[in-house]
């Protein structure tokens, strides 16, 4: 597990790299523009989109969030990499994230995914166009896998829902 990003670590300058040199891999395209080495790393932490990834356990857990990540799901830094990334979505909706993550597995990416996730509070929302990615090493070796978007939205809770006429 990574420490929360700040000056002291270069803003996990590595991994950071890690997630945008593969991004640009899989899609051809840059997540972000301009900047390098640790101010890249700090743009990226403190972007207005989501950026989130997780390792390759059994049960991945989350290993980086950035501050609109941190904020949309309700945890701080410590909370959210010691989260199952399955934990992100409700349970009815684990199957299709199962589903999701084999793709990506195999094919490297997708830029459309769409599906349901809660955040610690409970509040579930949509997210919207993302793109789920393999996060490869300096090697080429799949050290995980990340996901970015930026347009979520809220939805009811499952018991307002219920009680709708």
């Amino acid at each position: 597990m990574f420490s929360e990003p700040d000056r002291a670590n270069a803003y996990l300058e590595q991994h950071v790299t890690r997630l945008l040199s593969s991004y640009a891999h899989w899609t051809g395209e840059d997540l972000l523009q301009g900047g390098s080495g640790a101010s890249l790393a700090e743009s990226l932490y403190r972007a207005s989109f989501v950026v989130i990834s997780h390792g390759t356990q059994t049960d991945p857990i989350f290993n980086y969030g950035n501050l609109s990540a941190q904020q949309l799901f309700e945890m701080d830094w410590s909370t959210l990499t010691a989260l199952p990334s399955r934990c992100s979505a409700e349970p009815v909706e684990r199957a299709e994230r199962a589903r999701l993550m084999a793709t990506v597995s195999a094919q490297g990416f997708i830029d459309d995914y769409r599906g349901v996730r809660v955040s610690a509070s409970g509040k579930r929302f949509m997210i919207e166009r993302a793109t789920v990615w393999n996060v490869l090493d300096e090697n080429g070796t799949n050290v995980g896998q990340a996901a970015t978007f930026s347009e979520w939205t809220p939805l009811p809770d499952r018991a307002a829902a219920s009680r709708t006429p």
